[in-house]
């Protein structure tokens, strides 16, 4: 900040870093628990949330990362849910709520209907609330394993995924 010296060199100051720098290792971990930059999905994605100054959070995310979980994701310590914009297999918008659990009961058996036609080869589950998320199309997600072995078949975490026999 010390070489700025006109209108136009503090334009080109980018303001979040700056004043980052000013807060101590502790209020910034803070910082980051209470506002995180980005959100895990359950995939295992890692996604940004988006913070406007007029807006509430935002994350927009595919619709089937989405599977399994009943409520928004939060910030704050839980006092602010973010505002999830459910997207399509091709990252097209959806749908946008603050209330995932009233969409899966309300309008999601439209959504799902208009999807299954449209994207055949994704799952589209009559209960997502409890449905396992996946990135993956149907053809990818083997049939008949107990949710265990699903889980550790499809997600992506681990390195040493097993092979499909």
């Amino acid at each position: 900040m010390s070489a700025v010296r006109d209108l136009r060199s503090l334009q080109a100051v980018n303001l979040t870093t700056a004043l980052l720098h000013l807060l101590t290792w502790s209020q910034r971990q803070r910082l980051d628990t209470v506002l995180p930059t980005h959100y895990t999905v359950p995939t295992g994605s890692r996604l940004p949330i988006r913070y406007d100054a007029e807006k509430p959070p935002a994350l927009a995310v595919r619709i089937q990362e989405m599977f399994g979980e009943a409520q928004n994701p939060t910030v704050a310590e839980g006092r602010i849910p973010l505002v999830l914009e459910l997207l399509s297999p091709a990252q097209r918008p959806l749908q946008i709520t603050r209330d995932l659990a009233a969409f899966w009961r309300g309008a999601w058996p439209e959504v799902r209907k208009e999807m299954k036609g449209r994207y055949p080869k994704h799952p589209w589950p009559e209960d997502p609330a409890t449905a396992l998320p996946t990135r993956r199309t149907k053809k990818n997600v083997p049939a008949g394993l107990s949710p265990l072995d699903r889980i550790q078949r499809v997600l992506p975490c681990g390195h040493a995924r097993k092979q499909l026999e």
